[in-house]
């Protein structure tokens, strides 16, 4: 097994906390006089160890055929048992500065007083101390409760208005895909599911935004199939995301990496599917037509390998046209689309799952994710040019969805 600097820190962590809440929970039990307060401590004891444990037999749980979607299940449930702990240690850690704080302030009027058989001890706060317990409690089963959302695809609608249209695209219905990640599917049925929902809406057009899966070419297997079942009279197009390239596992050699790269490939050409590596396809309705540009995966984060060349994309276009970018990654819109490329409308992206996590209500939606991305999921308009973030298909290390639902996405043109 290799040890890394960052497993060491992060087992560390892991450890802190665990300690952390056990001492609170220990202290706790021990004030109140709670019947069963040693069961209690053994059971977290029990849970804190084995889920520290299998981390370090879920990496080849994952890895093992028939055991993958176990696998992740524990991993998640490691991980939201781990999360919901981190949670109430925030509570309890609120509630120990105010009893060190009040420590403080009685110490000090004690030596200012000189007042001798003042007891400086400060009992712990019952109501945060239950605060935390229920936050930690809720989170877990908030994300357990996530799991059944997987494979609940959400179908949404959004008009993009553009003047530039030509007449006989209006009303263009494109139905956008967007981060599969078919690595990570247990459920060929309700893949299935999810695919006729999207043909069903009979789309004139179907474009992939990228992560067509985890790591390996492999994967996709006997979904390829089911993919093939989508049809469009004006076509199938895809790109490149970052997760394609193999770029998250350790290749024996460079020509392996390289040879699963084209596998992945050749699977897209197979199931019917237009790949556009770096360049622009001309799409026409009789005498009229749009353009249609694919880069492969541009970030402006540098933790990202780039391997997009928008110049070369956007080679032979014609100004006048309208234009539609594909580009996995939100943040090349914001980094490089207006400023360089003013003649793009729309730009069709994914990656960012809307982190599978937030809370979307009319007026209000939030996700952790808006801390790392302004755009990352929805409908973006800056000046004449247009964004449309897919919330993505798949899920990627937490198997589920907790208000962000995997989603479908019908465009519908008009001028």
């Amino acid at each position: 097994m290799r040890v890394t600097v960052f497993g060491i820190v992060a087992t560390a962590f892991y450890l802190l906390i665990d300690l952390y809440v056990f001492w609170v929970l220990r202290s706790y039990l021990l004030s109140t006089g709670v019947r069963r307060a040693g069961l209690i401590q053994g059971v977290y004891l029990a849970l804190g160890i084995g889920s520290l444990l299998f981390f370090f037999f879920i990496p080849k749980l994952v890895q093992t055929e028939g055991w993958k979607p176990i696998g992740m299940t524990v991993f998640a449930l490691v991980v939201s048992w781990f999360l919901a702990r981190g949670v109430a240690s925030l509570f309890f850690l609120a509630d120990d500065i105010r009893r060190l704080l009040q420590w403080g302030g009685i110490r000090a009027y004690r030596m200012a007083t000189s007042t001798a058989g003042v007891d400086s001890a400060v009992s712990r706060s019952v109501f945060l101390s239950w605060m935390g317990i229920l936050a930690g409690s809720g989170l877990l089963g908030i994300l357990v409760y996530g799991f059944g959302n997987k494979y609940r695809y959400e179908v949404r609608r959004q008009k993009i208005r553009s003047p530039k249209l030509p007449e006989s695209f209006e009303g263009l219905k494109i139905v956008q895909l967007s981060d599969i990640h078919v690595g990570s599917f247990d459920d060929p049925k309700a893949v299935a599911r999810g695919i006729e929902k999207a043909i069903s809406l009979n789309p004139d057009l179907i474009v992939f935004t990228g992560d067509l899966v985890n790591n390996m070419a492999k994967e996709v297997g006997e979904y390829e199939k089911i993919f093939s079942r989508l049809h469009a009279p004006l076509g199938i197009f895809s790109i490149l995301g970052n997760h394609d390239y193999g770029d998250y596992i350790a290749w024996e050699t460079a020509d392996q990496k390289s040879e699963n790269l084209q596998q992945l490939k050749s699977i897209h050409e197979r199931m019917g599917w237009r790949l556009l590596l770096n360049e622009n396809v001309t799409i026409r309705r009789g005498d009229q037509s749009i353009v249609l540009i694919g880069v492969e995966n541009w970030s402006s984060r540098a933790n990202f390998k780039r391997y997009g060349d928008l110049a070369l994309a956007y080679e032979g276009v014609e100004p006048s046209q309208f234009q539609i970018l594909l580009s996995h990654d939100p943040s090349h819109f914001e980094a490089e689309v207006p400023k360089s490329y003013p003649g793009i409308d729309l730009t069709l992206s994914g990656h960012t799952h809307g982190m599978q996590f937030g809370l979307e209500v009319p007026g209000f939606r939030w996700s952790p994710v808006q801390y790392v991305y302004n755009c990352w999921a929805g409908h973006y308009e800056q000046g004449s040019q247009q964004l449309y973030v897919n919330r993505g298909f798949g899920f990627l290390g937490y198997p589920g969805r907790v208000g962000i639902l995997p989603e479908i996405t019908l465009l519908e043109l008009t001028s």
